[in-house]
């Protein structure tokens, strides 16, 4: 299962009958998180006419989700950007919906839409990673197979988080746990068996940047 979550913070701004809408979603990872993140929220706002809050931590069976209206009538407005959040595959997610007040009542109709479309916004907007099990690995390669190195790294969905030149060229990379078999074996074919990389670190939770196929 992928465990999607967003990478970095992220806000988006939409406007609905002079109605301002400011969506900001951030990577919380419980509950405790979540709230202190709310809290910033509100207190960043303090003059807004609301700040509608929705989280949901985990992925799957185990997540936990809440949503609140912060004011606005009974389900216009955490509900359906909750909704939203639900369809979007994300986890390890909070989102606060600051509204101020443009002078023209939206209706039961109109806020539903316009606090699903501020989430709908803020989540295609912000940059996503996945939460997965990985291997850190190093191997030391020669200068006449660094791009060679770095080329297969990439095709096998590596990560390079550190590259150390010296006499050889020592490189720290990330992979998903699955995806290393597939790199020693093509690693040990590019090097005629002189190279193997060795695990440093293995990590059950380790975030990692979507790699675009």
């Amino acid at each position: 299962m992928q465990r999607l979550i967003p990478a970095e913070r992220t806000r988006v701004e939409i406007e609905v009958l002079k109605s301002k809408f400011i969506a900001t979603a951030a990577p919380v990872f419980s509950v405790a998180e979540a709230k202190d993140f709310i809290a910033e929220m509100r207190r960043e706002f303090a003059d807004a006419s609301h700040n509608v809050p929705t989280f949901a931590i985990g992925h799957g069976q185990s997540k936990t989700e809440h949503a609140s209206d912060d004011g606005e009538p009974s389900g216009t407005a955490g509900r359906p950007a909750l909704a939203v959040l639900r369809g979007s595959g994300l986890g390890d997610v909070a989102i606060v919906i600051t509204r101020y007040f443009g002078g023209t009542l939206l209706g039961t109709g109109g806020l539903v839409r316009a606090y699903s479309d501020a989430t709908k916004a803020v989540i295609e907007a912000l940059p996503k990673a996945q939460k997965i099990a990985t291997h850190t690995v190093m191997l030391a390669v020669p200068y006449n197979l660094f791009e060679q190195s770095r080329l297969l790294i990439t095709a096998k969905r590596g990560y390079i988080l550190d590259e150390d030149f010296a006499g050889d060229i020592t490189l720290t990379v990330r992979f998903e746990q699955a995806d290393l078999a597939p790199f020693q074996a093509a690693l040990q074919e590019l090097s005629n068996g002189q190279i193997q990389a060795e695990i440093v670190e293995s990590d059950e939770n380790a975030i990692m940047p979507l790699i675009e196929s």
